[in-house]
């Protein structure tokens, strides 16, 4: 997607890569009270799930890591904002990772947005190359 999205709109590819990026990276390094963690495996956790819900797949994730690190009621929270935002509720937000400061809450929303917008550009930029072709 990233070199059709460059030739019909060049530095765009570029733009949304580091918009994703960004988000992806972004980390205190911890996890409710604890300081110093590797939140990486849990960040790709939640991105991969996302893409999973869309019918996107990557061969070469362990997609065991989603059922470890992701609680029902987090994978719950994830399928209704990303596939039926108007259905989120405030206890839906409030049930999962009840310890867990709102600001790592507020990321988790950040990464399954940013990641059903990069699943909505994968799937229309298919679309657009199906119809060049």
């Amino acid at each position: 997607g990233y070199s059709l999205i460059n030739r019909l709109y060049p530095d765009v590819g570029q733009l949304l890569d580091e918009k994703f990026q960004v988000v992806y990276n972004l980390t205190y390094n911890t996890i409710a009270m604890h300081c110093g963690v590797d939140t990486s495996m849990l960040r790709r956790a939640i991105w991969n799930y996302v893409h999973c819900v869309f019918g996107i797949r990557y061969d070469d994730y362990d997609y065991g890591e989603v059922n470890q690190l992701l609680e029902r009621s987090l994978k719950v929270y994830i399928k209704t904002v990303a596939c039926y935002p108007e259905k989120t509720t405030k206890r839906m937000y409030t049930q999962f990772w009840r310890h867990f400061k709102h600001s790592e809450k507020v990321h988790i929303n950040l990464l399954l947005l940013e990641a059903r917008m990069q699943a909505a550009l994968l799937y229309a930029l298919r679309a657009v190359t199906r119809y060049m072709t």
